[in-house]
């Protein structure tokens, strides 16, 4: 038993890492391709081509691209992620000011979701009718609107027409928690209309499935409550599906924080990497594509373990 977990788990990491390694390495490449646009950027557009040489070899980009990685990664082993070219400050230090907030961002958007999502998707499931049909209506249009637009109507409605809540700005929770909540309101309401009507679906589909085994009516032939087969059979073996629709709801979560923190000017990872992008600090952006993968493998990984955990035949997969 212990072996065989061992040996899940070790394929499990090594898989992540190859994705990790295959990922960081490919961005890299893309970003430090052209190392005389990078030292421009830097010493501005209209610096003369000795200077633009100058800079190249003080960056170290006139090494060969392999080489620059594996001093990258190095790096990152150490917990050193090089410096931002334009302010000078390291890039963990920027990630530990801007992760937070997005971390922040994502938690409290997967736990509303997986709450109301679960409870939901099994309500519609299991009774049915009109509550099952206007759940697969709102998961349609919950789908098909956009993010922002959710966002900006939010605004409009709760910090113009009734002001309840800031239109933009982020609090931090060691200042104030009232604040900080009211700061965040707005956007977390903005990714749940999509989330929890996506995930409930998935849900209610997943549950519908397993009502239909035959397992599930000799169970109820047997004279168990309706509340024990559900709760007790039902969502374990339900969970599997579901697990990996919070998967990739929290993968997809990454990218709509992206578009989230910038309508409501929230200092996160998304505007980081944005603005980093934008003027061309690499260092900045290989920082928030590792943190990023890594957070993605470290999400796969548990879902995974979890799955396992409510199905053990999963192993053998």
């Amino acid at each position: 038993m212990i072996p065989t977990m061992v040996k899940f788990i070790a394929i499990r990491v090594l898989r992540a890492a190859t994705v990790f390694f295959a990922v960081t390495f490919v961005t890299f490449a893309i970003v430090y391709a052209n190392p005389a646009a990078i030292a421009r950027n830097v010493v501005g557009i209209s610096a003369n081509d000795d200077a633009v040489r100058a800079e190249i070899v003080k960056l170290g980009l006139d090494r060969p691209l392999l080489e620059q990685y594996q001093h990258w990664l190095a790096g990152l082993i150490h917990g050193d992620l090089g410096q931002s070219y334009f302010t000078g400050q390291p890039v963990l230090t920027t990630l530990g000011i801007r992760f937070p907030v997005t971390l922040a961002l994502m938690i409290l958007s997967l736990v509303l979701t997986v709450v109301l999502s679960v409870l939901i998707g099994v309500s519609s499931a299991v009774r049915g009718g009109w509550p099952d049909r206007l759940l697969q209506f709102l998961s349609v249009i919950g789908g098909a609107i956009p993010s922002f637009i959710v966002a900006i109507g939010l605004v409009f409605a709760f910090a113009v027409a009734l002001p309840l809540f800031p239109a933009t700005g982020y609090v931090s929770p060691d200042v104030s928690i009232g604040d900080w909540a009211a700061s965040i309101t707005l956007p977390v309401l903005a990714i749940l209309v999509g989330s929890i009507a996506g995930a409930a679906a998935q849900f209610r589909g997943a549950v519908k499935d397993v009502l239909d085994r035959d397992f599930v009516r000799t169970l109820r032939a047997r004279g168990l409550s309706e509340r024990a087969v559900i709760y007790r059979h039902v969502l374990r073996n339900a969970g599997g599906p579901g697990l990996t629709v919070l998967s990739l709801l929290t993968i997809g979560l990454l990218g709509g924080v992206v578009i989230i923190e910038q309508v409501f000017a929230l200092p996160g990872m998304g505007s980081l990497v944005t603005d980093a992008a934008s003027r061309g600090d690499v260092s900045v952006v290989m920082g928030c594509v590792a943190v990023t993968v890594l957070l993605v493998s470290v999400v796969n990984l548990v879902t995974d373990l979890l799955t396992t955990a409510l199905n053990p035949k999963a192993r053998a997969s």
